[in-house]
């Protein structure tokens, strides 16, 4: 008969699950009311992120540290291979129809993992002295990151190569590099600023314009009003009218937020984000637990700050704060993308705390 080890129980994170269930319920109840079949849809997106999840817990992943190289590259050969067989839509090219299903992926989607799991596998076999990071190794590991980046930001879609590229070095800032290299960056990249305004697309430059002009959008102005409308307590159903007379666009993905407080007011909205900070300090405060593990704390470290670039941009282009781009809000907006790529990083996560006390369960070591 088949037992479960009672010691995985005892290093199983149950603070992940009891912060993230509520925002996926509440998710749930918005997309379910503002459309039935979107929510039916859900469900099943529910169900393969579960499915995820228990692969990527179950499977020994530091046995088999190998194969993240090889992950790694074949999301890059996904990424080069959008531009030659890609399908276009809404003027970008980032999807691949898999032949005789009729059914696309998302390579920018499938790299998050590959992405930060890379980062982990490079950062443990050669970590950082006391200093941090010198120049040689920033510079091996800015490949690493700048690759994809500009594959993604030629789809075009800044919003996800920005993330990554933000996720990249917000990461090797919290494991070391050392500080001058940060100074010598930020002179560099205020110096270039004007150069790199003047190669981005019309419509990116569009969106910057809306943003710093005196008039919003009108995504961001009816956004702006049915957060407004929300007001401390929210509306009934039947009285969140900027939702359900299709007055905000997309309320069930990228404008999910105001639809939020549309409906559940000021103290929903509080909520909701009291739910996402925590559980990004949670996942922070996890690097004390993770001490001299760089490989768990790469992945800790890259979820939380993943977590926290997206929900502070989705939030921020809502109420007019940031340039509107298609970064969704982390398991709360619609589509399953996004939502199987989280559920799929905290099983990568809960793999590594819930078999961290096997003294079997360790990689072999290479020299890079």
């Amino acid at each position: 008969m088949f037992q479960i080890d009672r010691r995985i129980l005892t290093h199983f994170d149950f603070l992940i699950p009891i912060l993230v269930i509520p925002i996926i319920a509440t998710s749930y109840f918005l997309i379910s009311e503002a459309s039935t079949m979107l929510g039916n849809k859900q469900l099943v997106y529910y169900l393969v992120g579960l499915g995820v999840f228990l692969f990527f817990f179950i499977i020994p992943i530091k046995k088999i540290e190998w194969i993240i190289p090889f992950f790694y590259w074949l999301t890059i050969f996904l990424l080069i291979s959008v531009d030659f067989f890609g399908i276009a839509k809404l003027g970008a090219r980032r999807w691949l129809e898999i032949p005789f299903m009729h059914f696309t992926i998302q390579p920018s989607e499938i790299f998050k993992p590959a992405f930060i799991l890379m980062l982990a596998y490079l950062i443990k076999y050669n970590p950082p002295p006391e200093k941090g990071y010198g120049w040689k190794s920033f510079f091996k590991l800015s490949f690493y990151i700048l690759l994809p980046f500009l594959l993604i930001a030629k789809e075009p879609d800044l919003g996800t190569a920005m993330i990554l590229l933000l996720l990249g070095y917000g990461t090797l800032f919290v494991i070391g590099v050392n500080k001058k290299i940060w100074i010598t960056l930020a002179i560099l990249v205020g110096i270039s600023g004007p150069f790199l305004y003047n190669n981005l697309h019309d419509y990116q430059k569009q969106r910057i314009a809306d943003f710093v002009g005196e008039k919003p959008s009108y995504h961001v102005k009816q956004s702006i009003i049915a957060i407004g409308s929300g007001g401390l307590n929210g509306k009934e159903k039947s009285e969140a009218t900027q939702t359900h007379y299709k007055f905000l666009p997309i309320a069930t993905s990228d404008f999910i937020f105001a639809y939020t407080v549309e409906r559940f007011g000021f103290w929903g909205a509080f909520g909701i984000i009291a739910l996402y900070a925590l559980l990004i300090v949670h996942l922070i405060t996890l690097n004390f637990k993770l001490e001299e593990d760089y490989f768990a704390q790469v992945i800790t470290s890259g979820i939380s700050l993943l977590i926290f670039f997206y929900m502070s941009i989705n939030i921020a282009m809502t109420i007019g704060l940031a340039p509107v781009v298609g970064v969704p809000l982390p398991f709360f907006s619609y589509g399953g993308s996004s939502f199987i790529t989280f559920f799929a990083l905290f099983g990568i996560l809960e793999n590594l705390l819930a078999f961290r006390f096997d003294p079997t369960y360790k990689s072999i070591q290479y020299n890079l």
